[in-house]
């Protein structure tokens, strides 16, 4: 089971940085109906770099619902070998990608509308977050018939929740801004500068947050080097994600792979914010009846 949330968790960042790859090459209309792309599935008469990536897109949701549909069944039919949490968190993964499918339809039919594009942003990162902190949750020690796991200090559990719902309304931010073509707008026009603005500030608070969670992480007892990692990692990650929105701008927007990348650290932020939830509020425990057939 973790290594098949492991594999989603690899595919709903590549999700959420084909969509951004999708957005800035201009091809989210590439494929004007839905679910198909020109009436068939293969559309090998209309090949070009903006049809393959949106064909690609809608390919990688398909994979990923599949993927989820088949998680949901697992946890079902073998419920009593891991936590009683996954078959809740594995059917609102479900869940969550059915309605980002039903955003996707809509982005299309509604010719790439702000608010829904945004909406099916925010969606793909929820599942991010969600699937990160399961994987982490199955792969926390304290999965076996002897719980090996420190407990965690209670300053600790409003942390991750600060820094998650920081960086996670700057995301949304972001996607606000991207699905309104602000940032060009500014940049070459001079005009919708608020978004951009609205952006650059909410960097800070969400730095600072994912600054905090890491130096606090230090204090946590040793046996949790894995959440220290991630907090680590979540820092490193914000340096490149600052780094990369200054490049992004003075380059004016002119190079797609680095305003890509920029979205891709983004996702990959939220995806080991997930993490780090995951190993502060999922209990590894399992049922009692396989505690007692282990003993």
């Amino acid at each position: 089971m973790p290594l098949l949330t492991a594999h989603l968790v690899v595919a709903l960042v590549a999700l959420v940085a084909i969509g951004g790859a999708t957005r800035v090459m201009e091809a989210g209309l590439a494929c004007p109906d839905w679910p198909l792309c020109y009436g068939v599935l293969w559309p090998g008469r209309q090949w070009n770099l903006q049809v393959f990536l949106e064909w690609f897109h809608r390919l990688d949701a398909f994979l990923v619902g599949v993927a989820l549909l088949l998680l949901f069944a697992l946890s079902l039919r073998f419920r009593a070998r891991f936590p009683g949490w996954l078959p809740w968190s594995s059917g609102l993964a479900l869940a969550l990608v059915a309605v980002q499918g039903g955003l996707g339809a809509l982005t299309v039919l509604s010719q790439l509308a702000a608010p829904t594009v945004t909406l099916h942003l925010a969606t793909a990162l929820s599942l991010v977050l969600l699937l990160s902190a399961m994987h982490q949750g199955l792969e926390r020690p304290g999965l076996g018939p002897v719980a090996v796991a420190p407990s965690l200090p209670r300053w600790w559990s409003p942390l991750p929740v600060l820094a998650a719902l920081l960086v996670g309304a700057q995301c949304l931010l972001g996607g606000a801004m991207a699905s309104r073509w602000a940032a060009d707008l500014c940049v070459q026009a001079g005009e919708g500068c608020r978004w951009l603005l609205l952006h650059r500030q909410g960097a800070y608070p969400a730095a600072l947050a994912v600054l905090l969670l890491a130096a606090s992480s230090l204090a946590l007892p040793s046996g949790l080097r894995r959440l220290q990692a991630l907090a680590l990692a979540a820092v490193a990650l914000v340096a490149v994600q600052v780094a990369l929105g200054v490049v992004t701008l003075r380059l004016q927007l002119a190079v797609p792979a680095v305003t890509v990348a920029h979205q891709l650290t983004a996702a990959l932020l939220v995806g080991v914010l997930g993490g780090l939830w995951g190993l502060s509020f999922l209990s590894p425990s399992v049922p009692t009846r396989l505690e007692v057939a282990h003993g």
